[in-house]
């Protein structure tokens, strides 16, 4: 009886000595987190400075993405002999320049892919790869500051494709208005006044018009962490239908030497070019029977930071 005695009374200085131990570590932990994080606040405020200085900006980022596999004799799918594939690439780049009376800031966006999907079983189908997503966009702006925060700006943008169909269609914007600062890292153009020409071969429903151009564009480096979202809106002053959005949000997470993981997506409404694709198929479609699907990208792969 004794030695039972003993044995409970041992196991519960042990279980209050370990609950002791564990609350100790615990509260360690705690005051550990919020040493790193006002660490880290404080690393933020001197970016913000650093970013406030005058002088240029530079930097880039990018993310790789792929698979490839090839089967023999796998009879359990429809394509027992396969061999398939995709590879697709993103790169954001900026070059931004601060002054005490002026700005001047310029970006770019890159997203080419290529997939595959031969059947070796087929001798009449394409074993090649072929062009997936296809995304190039570049902007300039330039601004004469009224006070920390407000400019007045002018914005040149041109948007295409470069693998299939360059320039056609083409988007071309030139505008004037406002610039809006509200942070380092946020900039936001309200130009009322912007012409947005497209560019486009042969008989097309794609037409030119005067328009407000929207930009709202956010650049962030928060440690292993780059973050890119880009915002442009067109509303045509003389219709709808001539108006369009993109959309590209970009992250990327750096684990090692520059490189980490990255991740990419676009969005884009664009009725003259739903009606473009439709008119291959369907030559009596107009703007009012168009279905203007939302148009969506992604990429997931490796990422480096320049």
């Amino acid at each position: 009886m004794k030695r039972i005695v003993l044995t409970l009374t041992f196991a519960f200085i042990a279980t209050v000595g370990f609950s002791q131990t564990e609350e100790e570590l615990k509260g360690e932990l705690g005051a550990a987190k919020d040493s790193i994080a006002a660490i880290q606040g404080r690393a933020d405020a001197i970016q913000g400075a650093i970013d406030a200085l005058p002088g240029w900006k530079k930097g880039a980022f990018g993310t790789i993405g792929g698979n490839l596999s090839s089967f023999n004799n796998w009879y359990g799918q429809g394509t027992p002999d396969l061999s398939s594939g995709s590879i697709g690439v993103t790169v954001n780049a900026f070059a931004n320049l601060n002054e005490e009376k002026f700005f001047w800031r310029n970006s770019g966006n890159l997203n080419l892919a290529w997939v595959k999907f031969d059947d070796k079983n087929d001798d009449t189908d394409d074993d090649s790869f072929k062009k997936g997503t296809d995304v190039f966009n570049i902007t300039s702006l330039y601004g004469r500051k009224l006070n920390e925060k407000w400019a007045i700006s002018g914005l040149a943008e041109y948007r295409t494709t470069i693998l299939d169909n360059f320039n056609d269609p083409g988007y071309l914007d030139f505008g004037v208005g406002a610039t809006w600062t509200p942070i380092a890292d946020l900039v936001v153009v309200i130009h009322p006044l912007n012409y947005n020409f497209v560019f486009s071969k042969g008989d097309s429903v794609f037409e030119s018009s005067l328009g407000a151009k929207i930009v709202a564009d956010y650049t962030k480096q928060i440690g292993a962490v780059n973050f890119k979202s880009n915002l442009s809106m067109f509303q045509s002053y003389e219709s709808g239908n001539l108006s369009n959005t993109t959309w590209i949000n970009s992250f990327g997470y750096t684990l090692w030497n520059g490189i980490g993981l990255g991740f990419e997506f676009g969005l884009r409404d664009n009725k003259q070019e739903a009606l473009n694709f439709a008119l291959i198929d369907t030559p009596t479609e107009t703007f009012d029977t168009v279905d203007n699907k939302l148009q969506t990208y992604f990429l997931v792969g490796l990422n480096y930071s320049l």
